[in-house]
């Protein structure tokens, strides 16, 4: 049954905080243009401030949509869904606001330490209509852990521009770290329109971390190698098997000649 609210009602706000996965939608003005669809995870990604307002750390894609349309119309949608549980569905319909990382602004929601590597920006949503339904034909799915792929990309393209900055250099655009990567992919979104101002050009440092991700996450691995192990031995018993009946009919037909 779908129940609308004017404000994020508080055992909804429970709710969201437990979930490990939300989508957001955005879309441009033009009738022709790219509706966008992004998935978003990662432990304490996303924050309640109030009843009304909710803000995501915005981590660095090789598409920049979401920013972009933001910053022409406002229009978002955030969207969560129970995998587990009692089935439910909830959208936080909104206007959006971007504040980029190297401006005032995106500092008073994180600070340096707590941002997570490859942050480009904060994601500020001013709910004004809050709907749930029921989610009957949303699988169960269970949760095993959160990427770090990415993570570890961001912190080694950090690290590139760290050492850069400390060896004094000209920049010259040639250091292929995070800022770069910013300055060529995250400038514009696939329809044209304006996406990263600030963060590609900004003289606010990167935090050095202490802390190193693991190459890749544990239990994808882990899927990998069974899934690969499995196949070996899937072929190896399909090789003896075709082995054993190809010798079989060689005998009969020696036998018979």
């Amino acid at each position: 049954m779908v129940q609308y609210f004017d404000e994020i009602p508080p055992s909804l706000a429970k709710w969201i905080d437990k979930q490990q996965v939300f989508w957001v939608a955005t879309a441009p003005l033009s009738g022709d243009g790219h509706v966008n669809v992004s998935p978003k995870g990662g432990d304490g990604m996303f924050h309640i401030v109030n009843e009304r307002q909710v803000w995501y750390e915005d981590l660095t894609g090789s598409g920049v949509e979401t920013i972009s349309h933001l910053r022409e119309n406002g229009r978002i949608t955030v969207l969560f869904n129970a995998f587990e549980g009692p089935p439910r569905i909830a959208r936080l319909y909104g206007r959006g606001t971007v504040y980029e990382f190297g401006t005032p602004e995106f500092d008073t929601y994180i600070s340096p330490e707590s941002r997570k590597p490859g942050t480009r920006s904060i994601i500020v949503v001013d709910v004004f209509k809050v709907g749930t339904s029921c989610g009957y034909s949303v699988p169960f799915f269970d949760f095993k852990s959160h990427r770090t792929r990415l993570l570890t990309w961001a912190t080694n393209k950090e690290r590139l521009d760290q050492q850069h900055d400390e060896s004094g250099k000209p920049d010259g655009g040639l250091v292929d770290g995070l800022r770069r990567y910013w300055n060529t992919k995250n400038m514009r979104s696939l329809d044209g329109l304006p996406g990263l101002a600030v963060a590609p050009y900004t003289e606010q440092k990167f935090s050095k971390r202490d802390v190193n991700f693991k190459p890749d996450d544990e239990s994808e691995r882990t899927q990998y190698a069974k899934i690969f192990r499995g196949a070996s031995f899937v072929n190896i018993l399909v090789g003896f098997t075709m082995g054993v009946a190809m010798t079989s009919v060689y005998v009969r037909m020696a036998r018979s000649s």
